[in-house]
């Protein structure tokens, strides 16, 4: 578990009140990982989401004609990443890692996707956090394919 009052710094838990950030905050746990470390593959089923706390992060997708590794994103300090895990079908859409050293806070996404069952609010408001993501990312992959054309 890690500190409710660590959670509420960050916007993406924003309109959440202390029993909702309570749940998340028991469901989450804090790590340190080592640059170069792979979160996730794309394409991997996953069951953790995370808010960055220190360092970078890239968020990469794999370009065929490059037979290279893109990067979408760089995120920093109170960025959230691994929004998969939250919705259906908990498949990766890109790749992570650390770009730095780094520390998170990693939620169990199987425990807090059980409590949107019964905390409708508590689902909605992450969705709305999850669907922002996913809306920074099109518009990021929407460049990086611009770009791939470009060349």
């Amino acid at each position: 578990m890690v500190s409710p009052e660590l959670l509420r710094r960050y916007k993406f838990f924003a309109g959440l009140s202390m029993d909702q950030i309570i749940t998340l905050a028991k469901a989450a746990n804090e790590a340190a990982v080592e640059t170069e470390h792979v979160f996730f593959h794309e394409g991997e089923q996953l069951s953790r989401f995370y808010v960055l706390l220190e360092g970078a992060v890239a968020i990469t997708i794999e370009l065929p004609r490059h037979d290279k590794e893109t990067v979408l994103s760089t995120l920093g300090p109170g960025d959230v990443f691994a929004w998969s895990g939250l919705v259906p079908p908990h498949e990766t859409t890109a790749s992570a890692k650390a770009l730095t050293p780094c520390r998170v806070i990693s939620f169990d996404c199987k425990e807090i996707r059980r409590s949107f069952e019964t905390d409708w609010h508590l689902g909605y408001i992450m969705m709305q956090g999850a669907a922002q993501i996913v809306r920074q990312r099109l518009r990021a992959l929407r460049m990086e394919t611009l770009a791939y054309f470009a060349e």
